[in-house]
C-alpha cells in the first residue's frame, strides 16, 4: 500500500514528533512541520500562529505551501506533566490541545485539496475513571477533566471529517520510551530503589511503546479503511501494582515503598485522582480488528526494548 508521499507535521519537536520525523526520513518520505518560532533560513518548516483569532489568514501561515499535501499528523499541546493542575494551568492545557485543533481542522477545510487524512493526538482520558470495566473505541466517554477534554479536542476535527478528509484521532496510553514520556520522570525514584506502587495498585494502566505508535501512525497513514478514533494502547495491560514490579525488576531494583492515595492528592490534588489513581482498562479493538501486530505486545518486552543500547537506566 502507498505511503503518502507529502505530510504536515504539528508538534514535531515532542517525542513522538521526533520519532515520526526520523522514521519518515528513513522512508524517504518528506515531512514538513508546523512551526511557532521563525524558522531556520532554509528550512522547509512553515510558520503559523495557532492562537490568533478569525480567519485563517490572522494565523500568519503560507497556505499556498499546504496545497497538494495528502496527510496531517496534528500532535501540540502543553504537556500534562505532574502537578498541580492549577485553573490557570488546565487553561493552557484546553487551549493548547482544542485551540490549535480548531486553528489547523480550519486551514486544511479551505484548502482547494485538502489532505486525504488528518491524525489527531488523543488520550486514554477520554474514558476516565472506569475501574474494571474493559474499554474498548466504542465505548462512551467518562466524566472529569481529563475525559471532557478529550472529548472536544476529538470534537475539534468534526469540520475536517465533513470536508471529506479521513479523521483519525489516536487515543495515546502511555508512552514508553528512552529518554522521555513517562519512563524519565519514574527512573530517578525507581532507580535508587525508592519507586512503588500508586495508591493501592490496582488501577489498570493503558500504555504503548514509542516504536509501536510510529508504527500505527505509519499503518493509518496507508490504510483508508481505518478511521474514527483508534486506541493506541497495547494489548496486554497491566495493573500499577504489575507494572511497578516490572520496571523495578527490569532495573534490579526493590520497589517497596507506595504512595499512599491521600499523599498523592494533597500533592497533586485534582491530578493525582485523574492521571495517577485513575483506572483505564483500554483495549486496542480496532486495530486488532485491523490484524495489526505489535513489535512490544507485552510490558516486559517494550521496557527492555526501551532500555536497550544508551539507555538511561545503565
Amino acid at each position: 500500500m502507498e505511503i503518502f508521499p507529502q505530510i504536515l507535521l504539528s508538534g514535531a519537536s515532542g517525542l513522538i514528533g521526533n520519532a515520526l520525523r526520523r522514521s519518515l526520513a528513513a522512508q524517504g518520505l518528506q515531512s514538513t512541520m508546523l512551526v511557532r518560532s521563525a524558522p531556520q533560513p532554509g528550512s522547509s518548516a512553515i510558520f503559523w500562529n495557532p492562537y490568533a483569532t478569525g480567519t485563517r489568514d490572522d494565523l500568519q501561515l503560507d497556505v499556498r505551501r499546504i496545497e497538494g499535501m495528502r496527510a496531517a499528523i496534528h500532535l501540540s499541546g502543553d504537556n500534562l506533566s505532574i502537578g498541580r493542575w492549577t485553573e490557570a494551568k488546565k487553561k493552557r492545557i484546553w487551549v493548547s490541545r482544542v485551540i490549535t485543533t480548531q486553528a489547523l481542522v480550519r486551514i486544511l477545510t479551505h484548502l482547494e485539496s485538502p489532505p486525504e487524512v488528518l491524525i489527531c493526538a488523543s488520550a486514554v482520558g477520554y474514558y476516565g475513571n472506569r475501574g474494571e470495566e474493559i474499554l474498548t473505541e466504542d465505548s462512551p466517554s467518562g466524566d472529569g477533566y481529563l475525559a471532557e477534554l478529550c472529548v472536544a479536542w476529538e470534537q475539534a476535527a468534526d469540520a475536517a471529517r465533513q470536508r471529506g478528509i479521513r479523521v483519525v484521532p489516536l487515543r495515546f496510553g502511555v508512552v514508553l520510551a528512552r529518554g522521555g514520556g513517562a519512563l524519565v520522570k519514574m527512573l530517578p525514584l525507581f532507580k535508587t530503589g525508592l519507586g512503588g506502587r500508586l495508591g493501592n495498585g490496582r488501577q489498570w494502566m493503558s500504555w504503548i511503546s514509542l516504536p509501536d505508535i510510529v508504527r500505527i501512525v505509519d499503518r493509518v497513514l496507508s490504510d483508508a479503511s481505518l478511521k474514527g478514533p483508534i486506541n493506541a494502547v497495547a494489548p496486554h495491560l497491566v495493573t500499577n501494582a504489575e507494572f511497578t514490579r516490572t520496571l523495578a525488576h527490569i532495573l534490579h531494583r526493590p520497589a517497596l515503598i507506595a504512595a499512599p492515595a491521600f499523599v498523592l492528592r494533597a500533592a497533586f490534588g485534582e491530578m493525582a485522582d485523574a492521571a495517577l489513581l485513575a483506572s483505564t482498562r483500554v483495549l486496542p479493538a480496532r486495530l486488532e480488528n485491523a490484524d495489526f501486530v505489535f513489535q512490544h505486545a507485552t510490558l516486559d518486552a517494550a521496557l527492555h526494548a526501551a532500555f536497550s543500547s544508551g539507555n538511561a537506566a545503565s
